[in-house]
């Protein structure tokens, strides 16, 4: 999954862009501040977490400058070019550009690169590149020209590939688009040409590029909507001879083939790319991430007040030029899951397109694949599938048949008939199906509701959350406990809103409608107060065993821990909620979720049931510590990194509510001597930790010296 947050703009100053929008955005020296080159005669330094400028330099009235502002990594110098030959060089300390270095070249620059671990690299519009000392020894050298005439530079970017510099340039001719690689290490300079295949006619809007160490992967928006991908090779079977790369297709109409202006494009990492260009012809502008990888839009926002086509991304900060304003906007992107990546395309089909099924049978779909190449083969192939399917086909149709009119009591035998029946290789098209009949019922009659045959359909795990999202939608509705706990257990791609709702449901329903549903148990066990009152005494003594706590520096913490087993004692004596509930919200601690995305949700919880969950969280807290092992008792109880984290969670998003509340003080007081115990703890155990390897080394010696020697070492 990938979210785009709440942007924020740098500035309440408009910039002075030019008719093509801003020179540049680039990255200084500290990982927060980042120099902007309009397109006039100003460059401004920003700190972003600051939201204002550090810094301005503008060039004299008449000037021009021509290529963006970067950072020497070097040095910590400011590097612009103005009037495409004249070179500047300034520090933060310089406030007047017209008296810093400067130096005048013999040809015009198309663009200065810099990169952490490498000199400044300048590239000339002809083609030529050179390192910036080399042209400060000697300004007037004479530069060659690598590119042919009518050739112009259109794109330009710098990697480093095992610490040396690679730089790709794309150069365009009557049509004809070029990739030039110029590695460093070697001095080597490759010419691929881009084969544009079927859409020869569209234009290259943009480009972006990624690396990894044998190729350069170059993406493409054309002005046809779609994503384009070419693997240029970095190193090249024969560097001298000009070598010819094609085009592939990779995701297709990304934004409206109308558009003209304001499309940019760029790769935010492996599996997500960036896109800033209106959808739809008639829409807005927006910015949207896509996943590559599974081809699908994760997450779009609107500009409303136009942007220049230009975007740029450092770390997790996007930058657009919105209206007169540079917008930045922070992103958040996830590694790529097919759970994650699936539901966001499900309105944006051609009205003329046919519709896809819900559940696709993918070994018939084969089988049609098969008859395309073999057509004899895949007939008897698809033969016997039928035949296969007929068998089955007879339960299957009775009980589709019987959901639509019969009792749930009917259709509970049907559905045992047919689970008893030996699964066939469609099994799981016409489990989605029975599921989907089972919900659309439900829907037309609210009163039908069978939860039985739901049970067992989810029990054959053959079931999703992103098969069938209206199967636990109907049991937040009915708030049935029961059907929920078994999605929690059997789902794996359960989306944060509906864990959530769930959480809401399980701390908010009454105990007397608990005592009636029939809970899994098997997460809870039965602590009984003797056996807590010796594993408490044990604690006592393994808690005391290494240190004299009368004698160290943090002697609150080991006062709060001679006290901690009693008071513990007595607080685990009851947990706070009865089993039944306890079992639910174990499940809860079982789903997986985002925390990214978990967090806004827990922040709707009221504040009394957030207590409640703390409550009961400190509570297998407490139990946890009662064993060496820290673990619980039972079949598939919560671990402690499970307690831990959710504790961690309800605090980041309800502390400053809980705080307020009375009853939570005792709660926070608790918690807070916990962790401070375990600090005082980590700190022994660091200790002990530095002289076990004092007492290593000096047995070390003991073995180099063949020597028997008796040393006394003091811990404490």
């Amino acid at each position: 999954m990938a979210a785009l947050e709440e942007g924020f703009t740098l500035s309440a100053v408009p910039l002075g862009a030019g008719p093509h929008g801003l020179l540049g955005v680039e990255q200084s020296d500290k990982a927060d501040q980042f120099l902007v080159t309009d397109g006039g005669r100003t460059v401004i330094l920003y700190k972003v977490s600051d939201q204002k400028p550090l810094g301005s330099w503008s060039v004299k009235q008449g000037q021009i400058i021509t290529c963006p502002a970067v950072c020497n990594f070097q040095t910590g110098e400011y590097i612009v070019v103005h009037d495409n030959k004249v070179l500047r060089i300034w520090s933060n300390e310089d406030v007047n550009l017209d008296k810093v270095f400067k130096a005048t070249l013999s040809a015009e620059i198309y663009r200065i690169h810099s990169i952490q671990g490498a000199e400044p690299l300048v590239l000339f519009k002809e083609g030529a590149v050179r390192g910036l000392e080399a042209l400060l020894a000697e300004p007037q050298q004479k530069i060659e020209t690598v590119i042919s005439d009518e050739e112009v530079i259109k794109w330009t970017k710098i990697f480093m590939v095992f610490k040396h510099p690679v730089l790709i340039f794309i150069t365009e001719k009557h049509g004809n688009y070029f990739a030039y690689i110029q590695k460093f290490n070697s001095h080597t300079l490759s010419k691929y040409t881009l084969v544009l295949g079927q859409e020869e006619k569209s234009v290259i809007q943009s480009f972006t590029a990624s690396v990894d160490r044998k190729f350069i992967s170059l993406m493409s928006l054309s002005s046809d909507g779609c994503i384009y991908e070419t693997l240029v090779p970095i190193h090249p079977s024969d560097p001298e001879k000009d070598q010819r790369v094609v085009r592939s297709l990779l995701l297709k109409t990304v934004v409206s083939d109308d558009a003209r202006n304001g499309v940019a494009l760029t790769v935010l990492d492996q599996d997500h790319v960036a896109v800033l260009g209106p959808p739809l012809p008639s829409s807005k502008e927006c910015i949207s991430i896509w996943n590559t990888k599974f081809q699908t839009l994760q997450t779009s926002k609107e500009l409303s007040q136009g942007t220049s086509g230009q975007l740029w991304y450092y770390g997790e900060n996007l930058f657009v030029l919105h209206g007169k304003f540079l917008m930045v906007i922070p992103y958040k992107c996830e590694v790529s899951s097919l759970a994650g990546a699936l539901g966001k395309l499900k309105h944006s089909q051609d009205p003329g397109t046919q519709t896809v099924p819900h559940f696709v049978n993918w070994e018939t779909s084969r089988g049609h694949r098969l008859g395309s190449q073999n057509s004899e083969q895949s007939k008897r192939i698809l033969r016997r599938r039928k035949t296969e399917v007929n068998v089955q086909n007879p339960a299957s149709k009775q009980l589709l048949s019987a959901i639509k009119k019969d009792s749930e009591k009917h259709i509970e035998e049907e559905l045992c008939k047919f689970l008893a029946i030996k699964p066939t290789p469609d099994f799981n098209t016409i489990i989605g199906d029975i599921v989907s009949e089972l919900l659309g019922r439900h829907k037309a009659e609210p009163s039908f509701y069978p939860r039985n045959s739901l049970m067992q359909l989810i029990q054959t795990h053959v079931l999703s959350h992103s098969l069938c999202p209206g199967l636990m939608e109907a049991a937040l509705e009915k708030a049935d406990v029961q059907v929920l706990q078994l999605c929690l257990q059997q789902f794996p791609d359960i989306p944060e809103t509906v864990t959530c709702a769930c959480l809401k449901i399980f701390l908010s329903i009454s105990d007397g409608s608990l005592q009636e549903a029939e809970i899994n148990m098997e997460s809870v066990s039965d602590y009984s107060d003797s056996v807590q009152e010796e594993k408490m005494e044990e604690q006592t003594e393994v808690l005391h065993n290494g240190f004299n706590a009368e004698e160290e520096n943090c002697g609150n913490c080991d006062r709060e821990l001679n006290k901690k087993p009693q008071d513990a004692a007595e607080e685990t004596m009851s947990c706070p909620v009865i089993p039944k509930r306890a079992a639910l919200l174990n499940a809860i601690l079982h789903s997986a979720y985002s925390e990214m995305f978990l967090l806004p949700h827990l922040k709707d919880i009221p504040a009394q049931h957030v207590t409640l969950f703390l409550q009961y969280l400190y509570f297998l807290y407490l139990k946890c510590s009662e064993n060496a092992t820290m673990t619980l008792p039972g079949l598939h109880p919560p671990t402690l990194n499970q307690i831990m984290d959710w504790i961690c969670l309800l605090l980041d998003a309800n502390f400053t509510v809980v705080v307020m509340i009375p009853e939570a003080k005792s709660l926070l007081l608790s918690l807070y001597k916990f962790v401070k115990s375990q600090i005082c703890i980590c700190s022994e155990l660091n200790k002990i930790e530095v002289s076990f390897r004092e007492l290593q080394k000096l047995n070390q010696e003991k073995n180099n010296r063949e020597l028997y020697s008796i040393e006394v070492l003091e811990l404490f």
